[in-house]
């Protein structure tokens, strides 16, 4: 299992006979050092630099112990003395790194690389997939509003949700147990260069047999999302605003018209500010009996309709709400470093942040879950923000908060989810998550991927969301959706009919379907803004639950056995390397090719068909291998069924729906 190869003045690590990293005293795998890292925050969006910045390779080296399943080495001398032991646990290779010099706060860990192989992961990644060639920073931090050239805010490379996570198309996985910023390096042709502004606690290898495999074995180790109740499927979740009387009206107009509505997602149960054009919410986690009065009765009525209702929470609090007081009373606010309660600033106002270090913060805040939106009926909620963190606080576990910040959504995640629990409606009730970081896959029942523009935009559109569902697919993630429309509308920027049409029909093949008006819900398009569009989505709607069965098998086969709905092609192609140079189409388990259509005004798009069988599922004509252009009016997106799929029939209906 655990081999190590003697070289010139060296070594060589093998795992599984699989060729890891090599050492010598000219040519070290590790180096570690010390730095400075200043940290600047703005509404979620992280500057962060670093001086002072010292390097020292650790040349020497000195092999303790060797067994099969256990190697033990130590790197450097004198004061930067690195232990390194390298054990077997389970089914993948732990490698620890331990030193007494407490000074080093910077390290560098050289990978092998393959200069053929293709590298996906590293969290939810918005503009890109195969991530060979790229170097990618890790800190949850808001994605950015119209990232490109030059971006309003935010990088190609700036996400809610990162992960030190990455898989070889060399059929392995590395993941790092580390909450520190971090950096992977995949620009050089030899070796991947992991730099962390710490010593991880631990470096995890998986190597297996097929890609498959190491996607699963993967999710394994990190841990899965529940499993998703059933009326998931029944229809698609309507993002209302305006309070009972508005909500009533949208929904008897969308049953009127064929629309298989599973669920209203209000999220203004809670109240509103209304800041120049722009709706806000009311940060307080207590209906509002203005907008919704006596909204526990609102809620049975629409669920004898068929219709669950969710809401929304975040892990702040607004001051014009009465738990704001209470909680800086009870001492459940991140504080200053002079004990002082720490005021964030947000684009929707001042705000005070949860201290998710101390236990009773989060026992408030479940028991606020509890009494306030499970008891009176919600079925779920959209668990928002949790990457605003700011490194300069004080928690009151008297944690770093430059290595709680990270861990930071993951843990506002396990309130939530325990909450559920406690309440007896884990496999009833459903939140979705934006921020996240390693194991929140063990924690939130839904990813959604946060705030797009509603437009065409490569690097903030409706292209980035394809990319977020493959790449998160990849680490963990099974259960993924995103705001049908998109959310950030800016003065010259709006939603417009043929964009919404777009993303709607391509959300038929995602696991949930939900809209969202977005930030300024006057002016741009929504699903009932005219009788065709109406009329189009409840279309789009009758084929999601269509494929109900389908959706059932794929969940079956995440929670079984991790393989996530969204799919790169590569993972049942592995052989044909021309699959990991596509960004913007996906499986849809291994049944459905999907490659939807992500320029204006396109009647065809152009897909690339692994060696199968395909066929086109509005027209029945058959493809094999190879690149072809395939008509795509509206409502028609490029979609085929693997022949061969036990579910052929019931992709063969899907055209008559």
């Amino acid at each position: 299992m655990l081999k190590i190869e003697s070289i010139d003045s060296g070594f060589r690590l093998y795992y599984k006979d699989y060729f890891i990293l090599e050492h010598s005293r000219q040519n070290s795998c590790v180096k570690v050092g010390s730095g400075k890292g200043k940290f600047k925050s703005h509404h979620g969006h992280f500057k962060i630099k670093e001086k002072d910045v010292t390097e020292r390779e650790l040349r020497e080296y000195e092999i303790l112990s060797q067994e099969d399943n256990k190697i033990e080495i130590t790197l450097g001398t004198q004061k930067d003395l690195l232990k390194v032991s390298c054990n077997i646990v389970d089914d993948h290779l732990e490698i620890k790194f331990s030193s007494e010099n407490t000074d080093i706060n910077r390290f560098w860990l050289k990978i092998r690389a393959n200069k053929s192989e293709a590298i996906y992961g590293c969290g939810e990644q918005f503009s890109e997939v195969n991530l060979k060639g790229k170097k990618v920073p890790l800190w949850v931090e808001e994605q950015g509003v119209g990232r490109g050239d030059p971006p309003i805010t935010g990088d190609w490379y700036t996400t809610y949700f990162p992960q030190p996570t990455f898989v070889s198309s060399e059929n392995y996985y590395l993941h790092s147990e580390s909450l520190c910023y971090a950096i992977f390096d995949f620009t050089h042709p030899d070796y991947h260069e992991l730099y962390f502004w710490n010593i991880p606690d631990i470096i995890i290898i998986g190597k297996y047999q097929t890609a498959l495999d190491t996607v699963s074995r993967l999710s394994n180790y990190l841990g899965r999302q529940p499993k998703l109740p059933e009326w998931v499927y029944d229809g698609v979740w309507l993002g209302i605003q305006g309070g009972k009387n508005v909500v009533m009206e949208k929904v008897k107009k969308c049953l009127e018209k064929g629309v298989n509505v599973g669920a209203v997602w209000c999220q203004d149960w809670q109240g509103v500010n209304i800041i120049g054009p722009t709706k806000r919410l009311l940060w307080n986690w207590k209906y509002d009996d203005t907008l919704y009065p006596d909204l526990p009765s609102f809620i049975r009525t629409l669920n004898s309709e068929g219709v669950k209702f969710l809401g929304y929470i975040n892990s702040m609090l607004a001051p014009n709400g009465n738990q704001y007081g209470e909680a800086i009373e009870k001492g459940l606010c991140v504080k200053e470093q002079n004990g002082d309660t720490f005021i964030i600033v947000t684009d929707s106002g001042d705000k005070i942040m949860l201290d998710l270090s101390n236990p009773d913060t989060i026992e408030w805040l479940k028991s606020v879950i509890k009494e306030n939106m499970i008891n009176i009926g919600l079925s779920g909620w959209m668990a928002d923000y949790g990457e605003y963190l700011p490194t300069y606080v004080a928690l009151h576990s008297g944690e770093d908060p430059k290595e709680f910040h990270n861990k930071y959504p993951v843990i506002f995640a396990q309130a939530n989810l325990e909450a559920v629990e406690e309440a007896g409606r884990l496999g009833d009730i459903v939140f979705f998550s934006r921020a996240g970081y390693s194991h929140i896959s063990r924690y939130t029942t839904q990813v959604w991927a946060g705030d797009q523009l509603v437009n065409w935009s490569v690097h903030d559109g409706i292209a980035t969301v394809i990319a977020a569902g493959i790449s998160l697919g990849i680490c963990g993630i099974g259960y993924f959706h995103y705001d049908i429309g998109g959310f950030h509308a800016l003065e010259h920027i709006s939603r417009d009919k043929e964009i919404f049409m777009r993303w709607a029909e391509m959300a038929v093949f995602t696991t949930t379907m939900r809209t969202h008006e977005s930030i300024r819900p006057v002016g741009n398009w929504q699903f009932d803004s005219d009788d065709e569009t109406l009329e189009f989505f409840a279309k789009m709607s009758q084929r999601f639950t269509h494929l109900k069965p389908y959706m059932q098998h794929l969940s079956n086969e995440y929670v079984e056995k991790g393989f996530p709905p969204i799919r790169a092609c590569y993972l049942h192609y592995e052989n044909d390397p021309e699959l990991h140079k596509l960004k913007y189409q996906y499986l849809f388990g291994q049944d459905l090719l999907v490659a939807p259509i992500i320029k204006p005004n396109s009647s065809e798009g152009e897909v690339y068909f692994p060696d199968d069988v395909w066929i086109h599922i509005w027209s029945g004509e058959e493809f094999k291998k190879g690149v072809k252009k395939v008509k795509a009016p509206i409502g028609q997106p490029p979609v085929f069924y693997r022949k061969d799929s036990i579910f052929a029939e019931l992709f063969c209906k899907l055209k008559d729906v």
